[in-house]
């Protein structure tokens, strides 16, 4: 009988990460102390909120969740807190690559302004990385719910500090209000820049918002992306040109994209030769982290060479440099090979 491979030694890279959702639960209940916030039932009773965002009313109680967490960072040390320990998980669950994505504006009010509090973050990073040796890169988000403009400032602050440890620019929250081509002059400064286009896209809306993020940003990448099962044309475009999807599984069933674990296409895109990183989104909202995805495609029937392919494709995905990469891909050939 095989035996069955521990996921959390199988190296590989996490590359869709938020950053208040990477807060651990016990953090978020001692700093709302500090504070004097007060988090519902939902944030405190010790398991996953029950969450539904497919309609308008699930995704706003979804986004105030969020936002009361993240009204608990509010000084630098905070910062360094969470993302110190984001590392520790990450490195425990067999990451040795991490971007995560922030959208600085949420925390200037509490850290001196936007550019203060793009430094305080980029240093948080820097010091977690020396202390886990976790190689964390940063993924500058804008708001798809903001107007464009604010998404064209982000992007000249985030092509201002690429050489800091910015690689990425993005665009999250709900994909069915915002339109893609909206944004398209932030994600040209972002590219012009050197760096990586990672919009959000076919999570929430279907295969549409996927063609409008190649289309319309020129996406590297696509955070989710996993609605493009629905849509074999294009699920052809996105194995034939190597954009990677960043699917989040147990995000999707929390969030009610797919009713069960298993009902998340994993093997359809794995089989259309679309590269995919599995990610856990938010782990404060959804319970769990990096490994556990892993194992959630297992269930699903991915045998341990398919989940050595899924990692080699979230390294192949990433922005790491190619020592990095090298020294992933061969940790996951000792994975499989033992």
């Amino acid at each position: 009988m095989e035996r069955v491979r521990d996921i959390r030694l199988l190296p590989k890279a996490h590359l869709h990460l938020h950053f208040t959702g990477s807060m651990r639960p016990t953090t978020l209940l001692e700093l709302a102390g500090r504070y004097g916030v007060h988090l519902p039932e939902a944030l405190t009773g010790g398991e996953p909120p029950k969450l539904r965002a497919t309609d308008e009313r699930g995704w706003f109680r979804f986004q105030r969740l969020y936002d009361i967490a993240r009204s608990c960072l509010r000084t630098p040390e905070d910062i360094q807190r969470l993302v110190r320990e984001a590392a520790q998980e990450d490195v425990a669950d067999g990451s040795g690559w991490l971007e995560i994505q922030v959208d600085p504006t949420s925390y200037a009010p509490f850290l001196g302004g936007l550019i203060p509090a793009l430094e305080v973050i980029l240093d948080a990073v820097d010091a977690a990385s020396r202390d886990t040796g976790l190689g964390i890169r940063v993924v500058v988000a804008a708001n798809r719910m903001k107007h464009p403009l604010d998404a064209r400032t982000l992007a000249r602050l985030a092509v201002r500090y690429a050489d800091r440890g910015v690689i990425g620019f993005g665009l999250s929250n709900d994909e069915r209000r915002g339109m893609a081509r909206d944004f398209d002059r932030a994600f040209a400064i972002a590219r012009e820049g050197g760096l990586l286009a990672a919009p959000h896209g076919g999570e929430l809306s279907g295969p549409s918002s996927v063609r409008d993020c190649l289309d319309d940003l020129h996406a590297a990448r696509i955070g989710h992306g996993v609605r493009a099962a629905e849509d074999p044309l294009l699920l052809r475009r996105l194995a034939e040109r190597g954009v990677t999807c960043e699917v989040c599984p147990a995000s999707n069933v929390a969030l009610g994209v797919y009713e069960k674990a298993e009902d998340v296409p994993l093997r359809k895109l794995f089989d259309a030769g679309v590269p995919m990183a599995l990610g856990a989104d938010d782990p404060l909202l959804f319970g769990s982290r990096l490994a556990a995805q892993y194992e959630l495609a297992r269930a699903q029937g991915f045998d341990d060479g398919e989940l050595a392919e899924l990692a080699r494709q979230s390294v192949r995905g990433s922005a790491a440099p190619a020592d990095v990469r090298r020294k992933l891909l061969a940790g996951i050939d000792d994975w499989l090979t033992g």
